[in-house]
């Protein structure tokens, strides 16, 4: 049948209302949160003159360790938590392609063939018997294309549509959060590594001089010139010495063995390559802090927080174009025949429909499901305005960890210089038959403690730096405008 035979003029003025269509519900607006001007420890942080300033992004590079630089590449390329979250950021696109698609009509191609032969044993076989020229013997043959459209005059799909991008760019936040914790922890487990190795030289270092005191305290034991409680003090000196050994050798396995997991390799892998104990990386300047607010853009997981709020006021608005009612429009053209030619004359077909539904009597549940909405929005603008706090807690925490670290490492390395020039004293006095070796060994072991001390100052000022680092939001590419997120990838 022609289309102007189906005399549908409701197919204009509903394809109207639907481009014209109202969104019920609030639009929204990110919330403002109360920030600083600046943080507390800005200043002393942006006067380090340690080492070079880092570029945000790829701050690693500034620790001047090519290795570290590698390593992080690789688990960048491989994690397979940052695999996770790409599968996560695939499934929300697809999401969003499905929101897309429920605005916009739909469309169908069926057909169907039967071939029957009726039984005249029943009342309507009886019945069609008893007429004359029946064939009980027949076939029917149709093929339709049907097209269907809900038109979104309150918003609903809309809202859905705005929920499903929110979600989509909280995904691709989480990824970009993933990224950043894996080059984060790549970079602390490395300097945690360096750092047991060189305590462990320094353990097996120290363990030698016990042994040469033993050996010593024995001596004298021996001839007399030490007493007892001497030589047992010795003993214990040599047993504890070498009891950090085991402990230390233990750390830097599992440290090995986690950072093996964060490249996605099996333990193990690249062990050998972390054998020889290399200096400590020195903490690069951070010049990119900012203030507290451009926290909100730059730190991933307050990206996803506030997507998912927007998500959840989205979905607040969708519950409330329940109150109202959902026009559709349906079509039919096709043809159907029970002998003759499909295609022939009389076998076309077509139809127009126009449905409504409204939960009319439903609105109770409909008020349950808002105020459910209403409460996970409520939830999630808490969960946002939290997570803010800790992200600007992180970045003071760190901050401070960082200075006092570093000053602690200082005041360290100068104790060991002096303890250096007060050993090369004593072995310079032993030499010249002043004071004896036993108190060489002595200065040998002061130092070595004060050595171990330094180092794991200087370790934790790495690291310190690396969560300072991951804090800022450092290790991907922040969105340049708009709270949707436009990951490096």
């Amino acid at each position: 049948m022609p289309l102007p035979r189906l005399r549908l003029p409701f197919l204009l003025i509903a394809a109207g209302l639907a481009a014209t269509g109202c969104t019920v519900g609030k639009d929204y607006h990110r919330p403002e949160l109360p920030q600083a001007a600046q943080y507390r420890h800005q200043a002393a942080l942006g006067a380090r003159q340690d080492a070079d300033s880092a570029e945000l992004r790829q701050w690693w590079t500034a620790f001047g360790d090519p290795r570290l630089t590698r390593l992080v590449t690789v688990a960048l390329a491989q994690n397979l938590d940052l695999a996770q979250a790409q599968a996560r950021v695939s499934q929300a696109r697809a999401a969003t392609g499905a929101a897309d698609a429920a605005l916009l009509p739909s469309a169908s191609l069926g057909g169907q063939a039967a071939r029957a032969y009726q039984s005249v044993q029943t009342p309507l076989g009886q019945v069609l018997n008893a007429t004359p020229g029946y064939e009980r013997a027949g076939s029917a043959r149709e093929l339709n294309l049907q097209a269907s459209w809900e038109l979104d005059l309150f918003g609903g799909l809309r809202r859905e549509r705005e929920a499903a991008r929110a979600d989509y760019a909280a995904s691709e936040a989480g990824w970009a959060a993933t990224r950043l914790a894996v080059a984060a922890q790549t970079a602390d487990l490395y300097l945690t590594i360096q750092g047991l190795q060189a305590r462990l030289e320094l353990a097996r270092r120290q363990v030698d001089t016990d042994a040469a005191l033993l050996e010593l305290a024995t001596l004298l034991y021996d001839k007399g010139l030490a007493n007892e409680p001497a030589l047992r003090q010795a003993e214990a000196s040599l047993a504890q010495a070498r009891a950090v050994v085991p402990g230390l050798d233990t750390a830097r396995e599992v440290a090995l063995h986690a950072l093996d997991v964060m490249l996605g390799a099996a333990p193990g892998t690249y062990g050998n390559e972390m054998a020889a104990a290399g200096v400590m990386a020195r903490a690069p300047r951070i010049t990119a802090g900012g203030a507290p607010g451009e926290l909100l853009r730059r730190r991933p997981d307050l990206i996803a927080a506030e997507r998912r709020l927007a998500a959840a006021s989205a979905r607040t608005g969708a519950a409330v174009a329940e109150y109202y009612p959902k026009l559709s429009l349906g079509a039919l053209f096709g043809s159907a025949t029970a002998g003759g030619a499909l295609f022939g004359s009389g076998s076309g077909q077509a139809a127009g429909m126009l449905g409504m539904r409204w939960r009319l009597f439903d609105f109770s549940r409909i008020d349950a499901q808002i105020e459910a909405s209403r409460g996970q929005e409520a939830e999630l603008l808490a969960a946002y305005r939290l997570a803010a706090l800790h992200a600007v807690e992180d970045v003071e925490n760190a901050g401070s960890a960082l200075l006092r670290h570093e000053e602690q490492a200082a005041l360290l390395a100068q104790g060991v210089q002096s303890l250096e020039r007060a050993r090369a004293a004593a072995l310079a006095a032993y030499e010249k038959g002043v004071v004896s070796r036993l108190d060489v060994l002595q200065a040998d072991t002061r130092l070595l403690r004060a050595a171990d001390a330094r180092e794991q100052a200087q370790t934790a000022s790495a690291r310190a730096a690396v969560a300072t680092y991951r804090a800022l939001g450092g290790g991907w590419q922040a969105p340049q405008a708009g709270a949707e997120v436009v990951a490096a990838r």
